[in-house]
């Protein structure tokens, strides 16, 4: 839990490879799928395609434009217009009661090449395809581990929580990146020096009592697996803005620490015994 990974490092990362039918699986990675080679100076690189510093009216629950389905310059291939509907369920109208379970919905090809170029990010159209199957797939992970904190607080009978609303902080590293960060420059050899690709804030509502609460996401880039795909690595845990969160890291991070020592072997004799103090 948080960082998540095939096989979790010292900062709890949950690492995730490809989807098996994506065609970025023969390709290495290196860093975040969209090409930052040539960015406009005036716009920053790197981070969600989406301009969330536009000036034009934004959807208050992603805060997002509405992205054309039309064709764009220098667009050279047709691209899909179909949306994708997601796993993760969305709060419709401030919680409303019905049998029907909604989920937030992933843009289009064609919509996500309309915000890479509306933010001045030099993508192929040929490759837009390949970029929103990963974004949809991290996004799912993103969630299935956001529903592994979850579980440590539900309650008998309680409804599945929802993400009320997001947002896309690709330009605000996180306090616990910066700390990463220092660790890597420290200590290179033992830990990562590359920043986050991205940050996402996700804010989920539990229908209990309508408690919300905020998760940060950090997306890495990670070494592909040894078959050749592109590995990429998620930091998901709950912001520390309340003390139920503080409480949650804390256990989490004991948890982890005891999984290591077990690990280890720390704690038994030679002869496989526990060891005990005299």
């Amino acid at each position: 839990m948080g960082q998540s990974i095939s096989s979790p490092p010292p900062a709890t990362v949950t690492r995730t490879s490809s989807p098996s039918s994506c065609p970025m699986r023969d390709t290495p990675s290196t860093g975040c799928p969209i090409q930052h080679n040539n960015p406009p100076v005036a716009k920053s690189s790197g981070g969600c395609p989406i301009d969330h510093s536009s000036l034009n009216t934004l959807n208050p629950t992603n805060q997002m434009p509405n992205l054309p389905q039309t064709p764009i310059y220098p667009q050279s291939v047709a691209l899909p217009t179909e949306r994708t509907m997601s796993s993760i369920p969305r709060v419709v109208d401030g919680e409303t009661r019905t049998d029907t379970r909604q989920t937030w919905e992933y843009p289009s090809p064609q919509q996500f090449y309309n915000a890479l170029i509306r933010k001045g990010l030099d993508t192929p159209a040929e490759h837009v395809e390949t970029v929103v199957e990963i974004h949809n797939f991290l996004n799912e992970r993103a969630w299935g581990e956001v529903m592994k904190w979850e579980s440590r607080v539900a309650q008998e009978g309680d409804e599945e929580p929802h993400l009320a609303r997001f947002k896309g902080r690709p330009g605000e590293m996180s306090p616990k990146a910066r700390f990463w960060m220092l660790a890597g420059w420290l200590l290179p050899s033992r830990f990562n020096t590359e920043p986050p690709f991205d940050r996402h804030d996700w804010v989920v509502r539990r229908p209990r009592d309508g408690t919300e609460v905020r998760y940060v996401i950090d997306y890495y880039s990670a070494p592909s697996t040894p078959n050749g795909d592109p590995g990429f690595a998620l930091d998901v845990r709950p912001a520390l803005d309340s003390f139920e969160s503080v409480q949650q890291r804390m256990a989490v991070g004991m948890d982890n620490v005891w999984e290591e020592l077990r690990e280890k072997g720390w704690g038994k004799s030679e002869r496989g015994g526990t060891q005990q103090a005299s």
